[in-house]
């Protein structure tokens, strides 16, 4: 009871301090404390409700079953808009503070929002080696579902809350990319609601050019109710190589030559300064020594980033074993290194024993609280990019980032990009090495400012014909996207399906200088 009383006069005390201070004041410079006392127990529970709920559809393997009704719920959404004059475009009703984006959608007040509660596993065909799930499945619900069936996906974006719809939507990328390409080159088929309210299937095969023109369109050209994606044997562990590497060109010749290599099931480097990287190479096995098993997941462990850093300080290789779902969602506690932002002390021992269980907070709840003050101060202070560029251009493209942004540490990621339609694909007629330069943080060039900073970064990423990943701020004029992305496919397709008083163009949907 005594510790009941003292919780509660902690709650009182704080409660009135936040009352003097004001909240507005408390969440611009004290996150933290909102962070810590509000969001993370908040997040538990959403966690428990989601889980609780997952495991509930799996054991009555409803799924399946009200799948279909769903879609069909959907279908006379369409239609009744459909009815109702084709006034206004049509959207997902899915609040936009839910999704993991920071962009802020304003447009689903003014569109015609369709509810879409498809958020389940559908189907493990084990002979034909492929899942089919609803678009809100998310990553860490995705790899809690295959992994005790002995299954994994081949490319399992970072973050747990990431969806496959978003990532097919817009984009996803992991480590593995370097064999199997980005999450779309992953999926064998689709399943969407169009505009006129027909369910269509598309896959290489069936309705192909609306297969490839799916991906990055950013539900511009229908719903996206179910997909298919690829899956491969699970193993235990992950043994990881760290090797620190020093000098921009050694770094750079080091991350191509390892990415090459097909016998790495997974290729990574931090960059934590110009010339200064630890450069991270991984093969699954069943097998694993266990004096060097890190079990980097739990909750209690230093973050990921932090803990691959001792290698650069002590200027020594190493060897780990870690097991596979750990990998999978190595950067997800952290969020990269995002958290450190909010929660300095967060990688502190004390606070990671103590509260590290409730870590991290939901990015949607952070977006649902962080009020137009901090809106306005993460987008002129802070940034959140993935340039994807050639390989061969990667040199050129960290010394851009260094003058432009100077973020560390930096986020290098390679992927193979077919030369497959739609709007992402290389310049020559063949398969390329792209690599994924990842930058989150707040710069620390003098010169940055927020739209001619990145308006720069952007020129460049064109030049070397690159791709801006469209989940983050773009400042890109209709001319400057429509070079950068190749929009034949997809506007044959908007003609042909009828999509232009439907659902946006893609460009007035997530550019800032479209939507301002």
């Amino acid at each position: 009871m005594s510790a009941l009383w003292s919780v509660g006069a902690g709650l009182l005390l704080l409660l009135l301090w936040v009352r003097h201070r004001g909240l507005e004041a408390v969440l611009v410079h004290h996150r933290w404390v909102f962070v810590c006392f509000f969001l993370m127990p908040l997040s538990i529970l959403f966690d428990i409700y989601y889980h609780l709920r997952a495991w509930a559809v799996w054991r009555l393997h409803s799924a399946p079953r009200q799948h279909a009704q769903r879609v069909r719920h959907i279908q006379e959404q369409v239609r009744e808009w459909k009815k109702e004059g084709s006034r206004r475009y049509m959207c997902t009703g899915r609040p936009g503070w839910l999704t993991v984006s920071l962009r802020v959608g304003k447009y689903k007040k003014t569109h015609k929002n369709i509810m879409i509660n498809l958020m389940d596993v559908l189907e493990v065909d084990s002979e034909r080696k492929v899942v089919r799930v609803e678009p809100l499945v998310t990553m860490g619900q995705l790899t809690a579902h295959l992994n005790p069936m002995g299954w994994t996906i081949p490319v399992v974006p970072e973050l747990d809350d990431l969806t496959v719809g978003g990532l097919i939507m817009g984009t996803g990328i992991e480590s593995s990319s370097h064999i199997y390409g980005l999450f779309q080159h992953t999926c064998v088929a689709y399943e969407l609601v169009l505009a006129d309210g027909s369910l269509v299937r598309c896959s290489p095969t069936e309705n192909s050019d609306l297969f490839y023109a799916v991906p990055w369109s950013c539900g511009t050209l229908g719903f996206l109710v179910a997909a298919e994606i690829k899956m491969i044997p699970a193993k235990k562990y992950v043994k990881i190589h760290y090797q620190p590497v020093r000098g921009l060109q050694k770094i750079c010749e080091k991350f191509t030559e390892e990415s090459k290599k097909k016998e790495n099931s997974f290729v990574e480097g931090l960059m934590y300064s110009l010339d200064e990287a630890v450069i991270m190479t991984g093969v699954l096995t069943d097998e694993a020594e266990q004096s060097k098993v890190n079990r980097i997941g739990n909750y209690y462990k230093p973050w990921f980033f932090k803990h691959v850093e001792k290698y650069l300080k002590a200027d020594r290789t190493g060897v780990e074993y870690i097991p596979s779902r750990h990998y999978y969602h190595r950067h997800t506690r952290s969020i990269f290194w995002e958290l450190q932002d909010i929660i300095p002390f967060g990688n502190n021992p004390v606070f990671r024993y103590l509260f590290g269980w409730m870590v991290p907070p939901k990015i949607s709840l952070l977006k649902l609280t962080q009020g137009e003050a901090i809106r306005k101060l993460y987008e002129q202070h802070h940034v959140v990019q993935d340039m994807l560029v050639p390989m061969k251009s990667l040199e050129k493209s960290i010394q851009t980032f260094h003058v432009d942004l100077n973020v560390y540490p930096i986020w290098l990621c390679p992927f193979i990009l077919p030369n497959n339609p739609g709007m992402v694909h290389p310049k020559g007629n063949e398969a390329e090495l792209y690599v994924d330069i990842g930058a989150y943080g707040e710069p620390k060039s003098k010169q940055f400012e927020a739209r001619a900073s990145m308006r720069q970064m952007e020129k460049f990423v064109r030049s070397v014909h690159g791709f801006q990943m469209l989940y983050a701020d773009c400042y890109m004029t209709r001319e400057e996207f429509w070079d950068m992305f190749d929009g034949s496919l997809y506007h044959k397709l908007r003609e042909e399906m009828n999509c232009k008083d439907a659902f946006p163009e893609v460009y007035d949907k997530i550019c800032k200088a479209a939507r301002h």
